[in-house]
């Protein structure tokens, strides 16, 4: 004996396809939108030693790379370019400030504790500390 209830179609439809197209496409416009503004405008590099800063230097406006020593029980170059900054030679012990890498983004750092020197980018739009999702 049969219950009289029918089995609904499941089978994919050329309809489905311009569906899946349509929500890939927007959820990439709507990507490049959110996360495709540029994050260098008016971005500023401060290198700070001890409390003192020591160079400031705006990005957009820097021609060539411009470096940065430091001299002090440690001895550090900083390197600042129009894509960022970073620590590209230090001898203190770890290299953390090192190993760090570029920054790129307003609300990063660089830090090298021993030495005392703080690295930041300061610009208009801060990217976030953490993204909920």
């Amino acid at each position: 004996m049969t219950s009289g209830r029918s089995q609904p179609d499941l089978k994919p439809r050329p309809m489905d396809a311009l569906v899946v197209l349509f929500v890939v496409l927007s959820a990439a416009i709507i990507a490049v939108l959110v996360y495709g503004k540029r994050e260098s405008e008016n971005l500023t590099a401060t290198v700070k030693h001890r409390g003192e800063t020591v160079a400031q230097v705006v990005l957009d406006t820097l021609q060539e790379e411009k470096t940065v020593t430091i001299d002090g029980k440690y001895h550090l170059t900083v390197t600042v370019t129009r894509d960022g900054v970073s620590v590209t030679e230090s001898d203190c012990p770890g290299q953390d400030c090192v190993h760090t890498g570029r920054i790129t983004k307003a609300g990063q750092s660089i830090v090298c504790l021993p030495e005392q020197v703080i690295v930041t980018m300061e610009g208009s739009s801060p990217s976030p500390d953490v993204i909920l999702g």
